[in-house]
């Protein structure tokens, strides 16, 4: 038992072999002056020890997890504010409101965007870059036709009116879904790059996000 190795190691004494010597019908030996219980606090400060260093991974290995998985979520919420955007662009472009000129680019730009969501899958690589090159490219240029078209564009009709409030409304949440995307990842990145994550590879094999 512990008791005895402690008691062993604060007396001097062998108490294996002061049974014997009591069953053979000798003296109990006298007990010297007890030299401390170091040894004692020594092993309950190193089982404390230890259980602390393994909650703390363990935490650190669900916070991770967590995070990733936010970082996911938001991939996905972002994906789902540029197909609005696109839609509700498409919906101007079809409108009666538009010249011809302004209507055919920004259909066309909306259609590309919505051609490209249509095959989007969240995959490790999709995980790792946020937006791949060629759908960023997609979108950019969406974003440039809305420039051109609807900045100094003044609806002629209350259904356009409503349109582009709507179009405004889903290009800020956009942005603000790209935000909410990077912060997520800024925050996985600031914990995957301390020392006992790399060096203990608590993330596993999840690929490492990079900003939008």
């Amino acid at each position: 038992q512990v008791e005895h190795t402690v008691s062993e190691e604060v007396t001097g004494l062998d108490l294996v072999e002061a049974q014997f010597t009591i069953a053979d019908g000798g003296t109990i030996p006298e007990v010297p002056e007890v030299r401390g219980h170091v040894s004692g606090t020594g092993v309950a400060g190193l089982l404390a020890g230890a259980l602390a260093i393994a909650w703390y991974l363990s935490y650190t290995a669900a916070r991770l997890d967590r995070l990733h998985a936010r970082v996911e979520g938001s991939l996905a919420a972002l994906d789902a504010q540029l197909v609005r955007r696109a839609e509700v662009a498409l919906e101007l472009a079809n409108g009666a409101d538009l010249d011809a000129a302004s209507a055919f680019l920004l259909a066309s730009a909306a259609s590309a965007s919505l051609e490209a969501s249509e095959g989007a899958q969240i995959t490790a690589e999709v995980q790792e870059v946020g937006v791949p090159e060629e759908r960023a490219l997609i979108e950019g240029e969406l974003t440039a036709a809305l420039g051109a078209v609807v900045e100094d564009w003044a609806p002629a009709s209350a259904a356009g009116t409503q349109v582009r409030r709507r179009l405004a409304d889903a290009c800020e949440r956009v942005e603000l879904a790209h935000r909410f995307h990077n912060e997520a990842v800024t925050d996985v990145r600031r914990v995957r790059a301390k020392p006992v994550v790399r060096a203990l590879h608590l993330a596993g094999r999840t690929h490492l996000p990079r900003p939008v």
